[in-house]
């Protein structure tokens, strides 16, 4: 029996497990929506399709498999742009469909023309997404969407793009079934080679990029470390990839970083094992030729950047780094340690804190010694989250999100909304500052509409605080990045029927996020807690050159 290709692909969507598509609806993209609802696929309205495709990408991040968005023709697809970009930079499997009027009339002049005789989204996706394609004939649907799978989940993750318009969706095709490929991984033919330098080396270190997360390769990390007492830091990315309260941990570094790490550098190492980084000047701020080690064994995916950043002889190991990490421990007898500092007590910190005033340090502290340790942070772009990667102790690993390399403002709003509906029964909390809020804030409504109890953070302190610390230094004043008026997040909030708080000092925060803890849990509604920070307070990303 023939079936509508739009049938047929929500039925693919409902076979690999996606029970939400994100998007805004459009007349181009309108059968793909009318099949989920015969599907009992739940379509949920974003604000903006930038939202729709970073809540689809928070989406796969916690379903382990694949996210979906749509965006209609024209400025619905163009929307969507960043969301990928941002999701190729989180190494996130995201399947973006777009829409085009009709097939049958490309050519002729038609609004909202996705074509190249118009808005050319196959061409513009193609520099933000590892495939980039146009179905032109029902009958291609299956080839390209298995391309497109394809790319999106092996080696290095990422998102894929297909342009599909109104017609080819409405044409009736014999149905066919697709299930998500799986990966075969390579093992690096070096790894007797790493062990040698393992068993030599006097003063090596650990330095942990994202990759760690894209891997799930938490336990290997940990592994690694104790077998060979090895040093731990991370880059702000590859903050949550190992547990900051370990006796091994030095802490972040480059933006964001701890003096302890900085400190263990200039002492001078011989082996530094980088593993799931590009080495981006975000984790290597302050990163000086007198801290060069005498050699790096670099893990990771992509060779294009490896060698590229620090000039000293490097080893690559390339492909999965779980994969490789479990063959370099094949003889290494897990650990289970216990070995972890005993972390600072809330009381301690609110009650040595002042109350007259709130720093954004103070702040993380808090928050840190209030939420739940298995509570999974998705931290924003912007000092608020730099303040995180120094301040905010990691107690259980994959449990700190953050993206150093492209860094679009609000993604982490609506990252945390898509994971909290993929994982309902999972703390999640969204750390942003106003100027996020200013981008996609709208996306609160999102999380209220659809039953997605999300704990909002926002610290306030009324300016786009990188920016604006940033040309006060460069050129002794700044311009253009201070707000007039100041957002004013609790009314937003309220305004969009959300339940707030405003918070002055850490007495106030610590009672506000117990009762929105308790609202989150309960009563099963997404809160706002925002805390006013001082905006004269120097965040730590002054270090970037």
């Amino acid at each position: 029996m023939l079936e509508s290709c739009a049938t047929i692909l929500v039925k693919n969507f409902k076979r690999w497990g996606v029970n939400h598509l994100f998007g805004i609806p459009g007349k181009a993209v309108s059968p793909l929506i009318f099949a989920t609802d015969k599907q009992e696929i739940e379509f949920i309205l974003s604000k903006h399709e930038s939202g729709a495709g970073y809540e689809a990408t928070g989406y796969a991040m916690m379903n382990q498999k694949i996210g979906v968005a749509l965006g209609t023709s024209g400025p619905g697809g163009t929307n969507l742009l960043t969301a990928a970009g941002q999701a190729k930079a989180s190494n996130v499997p995201l399947l973006i469909i777009t829409g085009h009027p009709a097939s049958k009339d490309t050519g002729k002049a038609m609004g909202q023309d996705s074509s190249s005789f118009g808005t050319d989204l196959v061409e513009m996706f193609k520099s933000v997404t590892k495939y980039s394609a146009r179905v032109e004939r029902a009958d291609m649907l299956q080839i390209h969407l298995q391309h497109a799978l394809q790319k999106a989940l092996s080696g290095v993750k990422g998102p894929v793009h297909l342009s599909i318009a109104f017609d080819i969706l409405i044409q009736e095709i014999e149905p066919f079934e697709i299930d998500l490929p799986q990966s075969y991984e390579m093992i690096s033919p070096l790894l007797d080679e790493v062990k040698e330098k393992l068993k030599t080396a006097k003063r090596p270190l650990l330095f942990l990029g994202k990759g760690i997360h894209s891997s799930k390769a938490y336990q290997e990390v940990q592994q690694l470390a104790e077998h060979w007492n090895i040093p731990v830091m991370t880059t702000p990315g590859g903050k949550g990839t190992f547990r900051s309260n370990h006796t091994l941990s030095l802490g972040a570094f480059g933006l964001g970083g701890t003096q302890e790490a900085s400190d263990y550098l200039k002492e001078g190492i011989d082996l530094m094992l980088v593993i799931g980084t590009k080495l981006s000047d975000m984790s290597v701020a302050g990163f000086t030729r007198d801290m060069y080690p005498q050699t790096i064994i670099h893990f990771d995916y992509d060779q294009t950047f490896i060698g590229k950043t620090i000039d000293v002889p490097t080893i690559p190991v390339l492909g999965d780094i779980r994969t490789n990490l479990q063959a370099l421990l094949t003889d290494v007898h897990q650990t289970n340690s216990s070995d972890f500092n005993k972390p600072k007590q809330i009381n301690e910190i609110v009650n040595n804190a002042p109350n007259e005033s709130m720093t954004a340090e103070t702040t993380l502290k808090v928050i840190r010694n209030s939420l739940p340790d298995d509570a999974i942070i998705f931290g924003d772009d912007g000092s608020h989250t730099f303040y995180g990667i120094k301040y905010f102790d990691i107690y259980e690993p994959g449990t700190f999100f953050f993206d150093d390399v492209f860094g679009a403002m609000g993604h982490g709003i609506c990252y945390s909304i898509g994971a909290k509906i993929a994982a309902p029964e999972k703390t999640i909390i969204s750390l942003a500052g106003d100027g996020c809020l200013f981008m996609h804030g709208t996306e609160l409504s999102t999380a209220l509409h659809y039953d997605a109890p999300v704990l909002f953070i926002v610290l306030n302190n009324g300016r786009l605080d990188m920016v604006e610390k940033g040309m006060r230094k460069m050129i002794g004043k700044s311009i253009g990045a201070v707000y007039d008026p100041p957002l004013d997040v609790s009314a937003f909030a309220k305004s969009m029927g959300l339940p707030s708080f405003k918070c002055f000092n850490p007495n106030d925060l610590q009672s506000a996020l117990h009762q929105a803890l308790q609202i989150t849990e309960n009563q099963k509604q997404p809160v706002v807690v925002e805390v006013i920070v001082d905006g004269d307070e120097i965040p730590p990303t002054m270090g970037r050159q």
